[in-house]
């Protein structure tokens, strides 16, 4: 599978712009030749506008449901459509979602971990589940942002059989060697590959930070960013692989859940 990142500097709080954009870029991807292609975390509304959020927000993620949809049927790829602050009945959300070939949408995450430091806890309501779901028959799991930080929620997934994990992000560039940490030690931890999009640009006086990677099981970065600026990161994704490095070091078969208390 070949995974195309956009790293995307999106306007902040202009969302009808950020929807042009965001189609033009991934009909680019797609004329690339990537299976896959990812946005960044609320790339709609950049990270994100406070005075006016709810007004901003896409409804029930409808209009993102409309374009992508047609957007993934048409051009035949899949979309890991980022986040978008999502206004739901009882609150805003920051909500990732992941449509298919066929246009069909086949995960609703919303972002369980709310970066407090910003305040998105006061701005935002707490998703509830993680999410797995398949692209081409690859199984596949996703997180937001500040999720990276808690090996608990990935390890829950990849228990499961998650080959790839993807991760939105609008990670500040003040702290792109924690994301690059995080990232490869997921990777590695895990066994899988890591596929993380981060936003660029700036919002207020937040410097967003690029440095997009996909990093393979064993930790390698097969793909990065040159910096912090728009651009796009493409890698092949060869599954095949993760067989031979997880017989190789079982840590799944090893692992002793009866230890794991908190």
């Amino acid at each position: 599978m070949k995974v195309t990142c956009i790293q995307m500097d999106m306007m902040f709080a202009n969302p009808d712009k950020n929807f042009e954009k965001a189609g033009i870029l991934i009909c680019q991807a797609a004329k690339d030749g990537a299976d896959t292609i990812v946005l960044p975390e609320t790339w709609n509304t950049g990270f994100f506008p406070k005075d006016n959020l709810e007004s901003l927000s896409d409804k029930n993620g409808n209009r993102t449901k409309e374009v992508f949809s047609a957007l993934a049927a048409g051009l035949d790829v899949n979309i890991v459509a980022g986040s978008v602050a999502n206004k739901k009945e009882d609150g805003v959300y920051n909500t990732a979602y992941v449509f298919n070939r066929k246009g069909e949408c086949v995960a609703e995450y919303d972002k369980t971990h709310l970066f407090s430091p910003m305040d998105e806890d006061k701005y935002f309501r707490k998703g509830d589940h993680t999410s797995i779901f398949e692209l081409d028959g690859i199984r596949c799991g996703l997180i937001i942002c500040y999720d990276v930080r808690f090996p608990e929620l990935t390890r829950t997934m990849t228990v499961k059989g998650v080959d790839i994990l993807f991760m939105v992000s609008q990670w500040p560039l003040v702290r792109v060697p924690h994301l690059d940490a995080l990232t490869k030690a997921r990777a590695i931890e895990n066994q899988m590959f890591v596929v993380c999009c981060n936003s660029a640009g700036k919002a207020g006086e937040t410097v967003y930070g690029g440095n997009s990677s996909i990093t393979d099981p064993w930790g390698n970065v097969v793909a990065h960013a040159k910096g912090s600026q728009e651009e796009f990161v493409s890698a092949d994704c060869n599954t095949n692989i993760l067989s031979d490095i997880r017989n190789s070091i079982n840590v799944f078969r090893d692992r002793r859940p009866e230890l794991y208390e908190y």
